[in-house]
């Protein structure tokens, strides 16, 4: 009986019973008098980066070829990262904004 007790334990073990769960992030990016900031920043596949818009105009979040996120004036918006690898970004409306975002496994 006590033999079958340790194959469980063990298997549960392995499975991932008991093991610590790597937690996504919440990364926020204030906007600001046309800045992001800060404007480099480190995430893991998975977390979040949150746009935070402070100015009285309307931003964007752009990757050329890529994604883009719409940021409303006063207002926030956010996107989960999905892949490893450094991302640099700018602003559509104002292409002297921009941010980098270095991304690694999970």
């Amino acid at each position: 009986m006590r033999s079958r007790f340790y194959l469980i334990a063990i298997a549960g073990l392995l499975l991932g019973n008991g093991v610590a769960d790597v937690r996504a992030e919440t990364i926020r990016v204030t906007i600001e008098k046309m800045d992001f900031v800060p404007a480099q920043i480190e995430a893991r596949v998975g977390d979040t980066i949150e746009w935070v818009n402070k100015d009285i105009l309307v931003h964007t979040a752009t990757v050329k070829g890529g994604w883009e996120v719409l940021i409303p004036a006063k207002e926030t918006a956010s996107l989960v990262v999905r892949e490893v690898g450094q991302v640099d970004y700018y602003c559509r409306f104002h292409p002297n904004m921009k941010g980098r975002i270095s991304v690694a496994a999970p």
